[in-house]
């Protein structure tokens, strides 16, 4: 009996996290419509206004190439908005219009673990939300973008998902935005992902000044991996984690630079580089065709190379 009504509290404790988190950011998620070019219908999806003057998140495939944007809110409110930019390399988009509802501003990513629950928000139809909730199942995960490109840095959940949440928030417990949903592998149950918050707000800031994401190009493709404390100590690395190389792309900067696979990436142009999203940052379009030092742990040893980042190609 004493253990039954454990499992009850335990159960009823999730729940009250749940309903909570649900209640802070369900009235900034909206359910995004979109006609194409020549009053074509186009798609649909969610996204979540994330400043208090109308800016709000999505995915890149669910607005781009929109010729008009129609937003609802939870409330019934309908409102057209504008595209402000998209960036299809990482299916995230930024559009804005007038409306009352309420904002809710972006977390972070960098702090999620493994087993930590997520709760997933949309609003496919309108006028009401869909809820799933789930735990993180990998960090720092690789996906194929719809424009052919590779985005790193990928939250793996288990909460379910629907193409009409697509462009919606995935928050933790304290209902703290932690990503943008933006995926699922058709035919693979249960597999679902988001772009982590730290991303988005860096895509989203350049999004809201540029209307364009300008960056340069190595050619590697990693994930975030932790280094061996004696190694971090030994050499005074800035972070006890860095940036695994898992392959390097035939003829790309990386190659020429000499970067090679199992290399954990730890600086980049004298500043830390503690995972992908430190790496996406710093590879600005500034960077194209300007030497830079990146430093590297190989085996046991920490090595120094240079590497010349190339224009991002269209």
């Amino acid at each position: 009996m004493a253990a039954a009504h454990q499992d009850t509290e335990l159960l009823d404790a999730y729940s009250r996290a749940v309903v909570g988190a649900v209640a802070r950011v369900s009235p900034a998620v909206v359910h995004i419509q979109v006609h194409q070019k020549n009053h074509r219908a186009g798609g649909s999806g969610s996204g979540f206004v994330f400043t208090p003057d109308g800016f709000m998140l999505t995915n890149s495939h669910v607005v781009h190439g929109a010729a008009d944007i129609s937003v609802t809110t939870v409330e019934g409110d309908r409102f057209p908005a504008e595209l402000v930019g998209d960036d299809p390399d990482t299916d995230l988009a930024v559009i804005r219009g007038r409306t009352s509802a309420p904002s809710v501003p972006l977390g972070s990513s960098r702090k999620l673990a493994v087993g930590q629950l997520v709760i997933a928000i949309g609003n496919p139809l309108g006028f009401q939300h869909t809820v799933t909730a789930g735990v993180v199942s990998a960090l720092g995960r690789t996906m194929r973008s719809r424009s052919g490109r590779l985005i790193d840095g990928v939250v793996q959940t288990d909460a379910a998902l629907n193409p009409g949440n697509s462009g919606g928030p995935l928050v933790d417990s304290q209902g703290r935005v932690v990503g943008v949903n933006t995926a699922t592998i058709m035919g693979a149950q249960g597999i679902c992902f988001a772009i982590g918050a730290d991303t988005a707000e860096f895509v989203a800031s350049h999004l809201i000044r540029d209307g364009r994401i300008r960056r340069s190009y190595v050619g590697l493709m990693g994930q975030d991996v932790p280094l061996h404390r004696r190694i971090v100590r030994y050499y005074d690395l800035p972070s006890e984690s860095g940036l695994l190389v898992e392959s390097v792309i035939t003829g790309s900067p990386a190659e020429r630079a000499g970067l090679r696979e199992r290399d954990v990436i730890v600086r980049f142009a004298g500043q830390p580089v503690s995972g992908v999203d430190d790496l996406h940052r710093l590879l600005t379009a500034e960077r194209s065709g300007a030497s830079a030092e990146v430093e590297v742990v190989r085996g046991t040893e920490l090595r120094k190379l240079l590497i010349i980042p190339q224009p991002q190609r269209d």
